[in-house]
């Protein structure tokens, strides 16, 4: 399994291309059981980003597992691909196989952010803090 936000993918995609080590790379890519992509079709791609994209789909289309998280809908991911033909065919190769999960509501990241509400009330005076000599922290950890 390899789970890679959209954008690092495509840097990595990018680098690979001017190291020479692309083949290797979309090998790797295209050959792992389960391949997570993050946060896919969050910004417009260039035309090779385009292409690598669409590599990646043909190669892993009914061969391994492919799970794709977007804020948007496949249909509107034409538009984030630089060739219109291109994304058709990418789009349409990932959605043949594919399921659609539509998760509504509220983000759970909101449900992450901490509430100050609920945090206890902080001290009345300072907290002295009792220097603890180095040499006595080793030693209580080797008792």
């Amino acid at each position: 399994m390899r789970l890679l936000r959209a954008d690092a993918l495509l840097r990595l995609l990018k680098q690979s291309r001017m190291d020479n080590s692309r083949e290797a790379l979309m090998t790797q890519l295209a050959t792992v059981d389960v391949l997570v992509i993050d946060d896919f079709a969050l910004e417009p791609m260039t035309r090779d980003e385009s292409r690598d994209i669409y590599q990646l789909f043909v190669e892993r289309n009914a061969r391994a597992s492919t799970v794709v998280t977007s804020n948007r809908d496949t249909a509107e991911w034409i538009a984030v691909f630089d060739d219109a033909l291109l994304a058709q065919s990418a789009v349409d190769r990932f959605k043949n196989n594919a399921f659609d999960l539509v998760v509504d509501g509220e983000s759970y990241r909101s449900r992450l952010k901490p509430n100050i509400d609920k945090l206890p009330p902080p001290p009345a005076a300072p907290v002295k803090k009792v220097p603890v000599h180095p040499r006595s922290k080793a030693a209580a950890r080797h008792r």
